[in-house]
């Protein structure tokens, strides 16, 4: 089974969905599914350096990198329009079986979709929450006018449409798409075990052993919901903790979230580390007392599952689509978008440090048992073996009837 990945951009700054799709297609390798990915050498403002126009091996996964467009204009160096893409798409797409289509709005997502569809090459589409409400507001007349007249009829002639959630798939059929579709979430990769991260995390932060630390990692950006965490923060005057807040964005918003925290006499209380990956990253996931996203939007946050797996609760809030599983199964708290919820949930969590902990436990095991990537993985070689089949048959009957 050949598959090919195609996605705008495989870099960390780009955020999780990069990651998901390594982790996946390494996932689908091991699980002797002869997958490949095909991207440009985008890396946010600047380019990777990275061979370019042929297979490379690339966080030990094969990766075929072309050049991306790349002039001072923002809004068009971010749609990642890269000409040797095409060519390359025109030429070699149909010497796979299957094309697994990742991202919209941007350049060589459409040219996928609109290539496979040229070449009669059977594909699929996982959206990573682009086309759900808060997604679909944002630069809202452009991305209508995208929709209707490309998008559209691209995504209504894919073999199906892969949603992570039943929050996106709810939130996706009311565009009307005419696709099959199903849901399978993001699995993990399980992280290296490091017995003492609560120590080394509070010996290379300076913070006290036994003071609780609360963790935000992610990108970012004004819709992960900092002017209601930060805020929320605030009313906890009277308890000992620690806010890291990991993670890094647009200069200027990076300088919003500064002030905010000036404005809120949280200085002293946060350490602000940027970006961080690798074992620096370990060490905060499992370090830390309490993983906290309160994102408006949050199609799949795999930074959850993460924190999860390692015995950490978290605080989400309703629009992370892991939200209802949270909730459902007891994995930490869910206080609505709102600053006196959310610290109304940040002081349970100070006030009750022993069942946070039970908390963590049953949050590991849970995790464990049902998002494992090797599980999903499986999954997904089904649905990709139901598909080429169905594929198959449909020529074959063609043929048949002439």
């Amino acid at each position: 089974m050949k598959v090919l990945h195609v996605i705008p951009s495989i870099t960390k700054v780009r955020g999780g969905t990069s990651q998901a799709v390594l982790d996946m297609v390494k996932a689908l390798r091991l699980s002797n599914v002869d997958a490949e990915i095909a991207t440009t050498n985008d890396d946010g403002d600047n380019l990777l350096d990275v061979p370019l126009g042929k297979r490379i091996e690339f966080n030990h996964l094969p990766v075929w990198f072309f050049h991306r467009f790349s002039p001072d204009i923002t809004a068009v160096r971010e749609y990642a329009f890269s000409a040797d893409l095409t060519q390359w798409l025109w030429q070699n797409i149909i010497k796979y079986e299957l094309v697994h289509i990742h991202a919209l709005f941007s350049y060589p997502s459409t040219a996928a979709m609109a290539i496979a569809r040229l070449k009669k090459i059977p594909y699929i589409v996982t959206p990573h929450g682009l086309l759900c409400e808060w997604s679909l507001e944002q630069s809202q007349l452009k991305k209508q006018v995208y929709l209707k007249i490309i998008e559209q009829a691209n995504l209504n002639s894919s073999q199906a449409i892969h949603f992570t959630s039943q929050k996106e798939q709810q939130e996706v059929l009311r565009l009307g798409l005419k696709s099959p579709n199903f849901v399978l979430p993001l699995g993990i990769s399980l992280p290296n075990h490091i017995s003492n991260a609560s120590y080394r995390l509070r010996q290379k932060f300076n913070i006290p052993e036994d003071e609780p630390v609360i963790l935000f990692l992610s990108r970012l950006h004004y819709k992960k919901g900092l002017d209601y965490l930060i805020p929320a923060l605030a009313k906890l005057a009277h308890h000992r903790f620690t806010f890291i807040l990991a993670g890094s964005g647009n200069p200027d918003y990076e300088a919003e979230i500064e002030s905010l925290l000036g404005s809120h006499r949280l200085h002293n209380r946060t350490r602000i580390v940027g970006f961080v990956a690798g074992e620096t990253k370990d060490i905060l996931m499992q370090g830390a007392d309490l993983f906290v996203l309160t994102s408006h939007s949050e199609n799949f946050a795999v930074s959850v599952l993460e924190s999860l797996s390692v015995g950490v609760p978290v605080l989400v809030t309703p629009g992370v689509a892991l939200a209802s599983v949270v909730q459902e199964n007891q994995l930490g708290y869910v206080p609505e978008m709102d600053v006196f919820a959310i610290a109304n949930a940040l002081e349970d969590f100070l006030n009750n440090p022993q069942i946070a902990k039970i908390t963590g436990i049953r949050a590991s095991q849970f995790i464990r048992n049902k998002y494992t990537l090797e599980k999903l993985a499986s999954q997904m070689k089904h649905r990709y073996a139901k598909i080429i089949n169905q594929c198959s048959s449909s020529v074959f009957s063609k043929k048949d009837n002439i």
